[in-house]
């Protein structure tokens, strides 16, 4: 498949920009692969969709407040901070990106917050804009990451900076089941679920699996490769329970619904499945990149975003949709208006 055939014109005002005002109140396009029928409903009509013992996959990786801004030493230049990943607990090295990086070199010392609460030290360059920070910062961790939280941003996707993020930000970029705190970006489909809808789905009798993918800022970055065989995911780390794995298998042996609520969850399960499409416990990293025609393995439904032009996100969803199937949904749901992105409406995918 090339990037080129990902391709479609997207009018700006569908891009969402906030969220519903209620999580299971957006709307949902339902399709079925196989005959390719469409369905519009809202969110919360997912439960008609379900029997008692179908299994729902979630992602419960917590998003933390990646967004920092601080000032260079000396010359007071503002310099945005995106916090990657922590590479050391102890020493407080993060990977991080810089904006703008050409001002930032190795040595260079950033000061946060209105009385310096913290100050970082660059002590490496390890791409055009990525450097490795040294938190210089005395006391106990949990005081260290308090003091981040209480200075970090929501980190909201580029299609939403537009805007600065809100209080109301830091409740709806993140799932309400979020436990395992490591992504810098939200699993997008599970926003949908409300409280409620979780309880009216737990009434059902339908189980709930959780794996963790901590999301990074892979999800949007540009493909930049016409051969999609040719592109490179980033390394996310990836954690299957051996708990976890036991109810899919049983489930898919029983054939129950499998239901992978995002395209995180459908590349973790799929990044650790036998040939026989048994899913096996797993903790470590995943770069695998899902795009047609790649044969989905596991699951048999699954809940998304309508995502943008040329997105890896996009690709995921058309593998397990069908090329073709794709462009049939989104030509429709532009067509009915509904909204694409991070904030966005949603689709389930059923055969």
């Amino acid at each position: 498949m090339k990037l080129s055939q990902f391709a479609y014109n997207l009018p700006e005002e569908l891009i969402a920009l906030n969220p519903a005002s209620n999580r299971d109140e957006s709307r949902l396009m339902v399709f079925h692969r196989k005959t390719g029928e469409i369905e519009h409903k809202l969110f919360k009509d997912i439960k008609d969709y379900f029997d008692e013992k179908d299994l729902m996959i979630f992602n419960d990786t917590k998003v933390f407040p990646a967004r920092l801004f601080g000032n260079k030493e000396k010359t007071g230049a503002r310099i945005e901070v995106f916090l990657l990943r922590e590479l050391n607990k102890e020493q407080r090295l993060w990977d991080v990106l810089v904006d703008p990086a050409r001002k930032i070199r190795i040595g260079n010392k950033l000061y946060f917050g209105e009385n310096e609460q913290l100050v970082a030290e660059v002590i490496d360059n390890t791409t055009s804009r990525g450097r490795t920070l040294r938190f210089l910062i005395d006391g106990e961790y949990d005081q260290f990451k308090k003091t981040l939280h209480s200075l970090g941003q929501t980190p909201l996707p580029t299609h939403i900076i537009k805007r600065e993020a809100t209080d109301e930000d830091k409740d709806r970029y993140q799932t309400i089941y979020a436990a395992n705190e490591g992504a810098v970006a939200a699993p997008t489909a599970g926003l949908h679920f409300s409280r409620e809808l979780m309880k009216r789905l737990e009434i059902t009798g339908i189980d709930f699996a959780y794996i963790t993918l901590h999301a990074g800022l892979g999800n949007f970055r540009n493909v930049d490769v016409e051969d999609l065989t040719k592109h490179k995911m980033d390394s996310e780390e990836i954690r299957i329970t051996e708990q976890v794995a036991n109810m899919i298998n049983k489930a898919k042996e029983d054939k129950r619904r499998v239901c992978a609520v995002g395209t995180t969850v459908l590349r973790t399960i799929e990044s650790s499945v036998t040939t026989t499409g048994y899913v096996k416990p797993f903790e470590g990293w995943t770069n695998k990149f899902i795009f047609p025609p790649y044969e989905i393995m596991v699951p048999n439904a699954l809940v998304s975003n309508f995502h943008l032009p040329k997105s890896t996100l996009m690709m995921n969803v058309a593998a397990f949709t069908g090329y073709n199937n794709i462009f049939k949904a989104y030509n429709t749901a532009i067509k009915e208006k509904y909204k694409f992105g991070t904030y966005g409406d949603a689709m389930f995918i059923i055969d």
